[in-house]
């Protein structure tokens, strides 16, 4: 991680530059790309102020700490920036996970691809849920010509069991049955 070091009211101290820098190396682990830190160390009168800004990593993240002691006070703001930088990657990572989780839900809902020719052609399979209620044949028959559907789901109020009527290519209705 690249550090910038700023002094006001302060003469600049290498061991203060070094343990903010080994302090700061620690957040390396969290983040995924390097990220620049700007810290800004001022005394005014008794009190000592560690400012820290962290920028990179698709986030910039800021933190401000007051004491009586300067070490304190790196210490402190930089378990802030821990915090916040924890809680930024948790937000990224269950929106990457809810977004994947509604794509899923999606594809289940409207179409799935069932598999690409040459052309990119595509061929798509719609998945919708049927309401089937229990008639005859026969009404069932009369269901499917009025309605401009290919095929009518229907329970064989005979039987209880599920039967589908289908219009054929060459223009006959077909029927399936299950096997007893």
């Amino acid at each position: 991680m690249h550090v910038s070091f700023t002094f006001k009211n302060l003469d600049p101290s290498q061991s203060l530059k070094s343990y903010a820098q080994e302090k700061l190396d620690r957040f390396d682990r969290l983040l995924d790309n390097p990220a620049e830190a700007s810290v800004v160390f001022t005394v005014e009168k008794f009190r000592h102020l560690a400012e820290v800004n962290i920028t990179g990593d698709r986030l910039s993240i800021n933190g401000k700490e007051e004491t009586g002691d300067m070490y304190s006070a790196i210490d402190m703001v930089l378990d802030k920036l821990e915090k916040q930088i924890k809680k930024s990657k948790d937000k990224s990572r269950k929106r990457r996970i809810s977004g994947k989780s509604r794509d899923r839900q999606r594809q289940e809902e409207a179409s799935v691809t069932l598999g690409a020719s040459d052309d990119a052609d595509e061929s798509k399979v719609i998945v919708q849920t049927i309401e089937y209620k229990p008639m005859d044949v026969d009404e069932a028959l009369l269901q499917l010509d009025l309605v401009d559907d290919a095929f009518m789901v229907f329970t064989n109020a005979r039987t209880g069991r599920i039967n589908v009527l289908y219009r054929r290519s060459d223009g006959n209705i077909g029927l399936i049955e299950p096997s007893t």
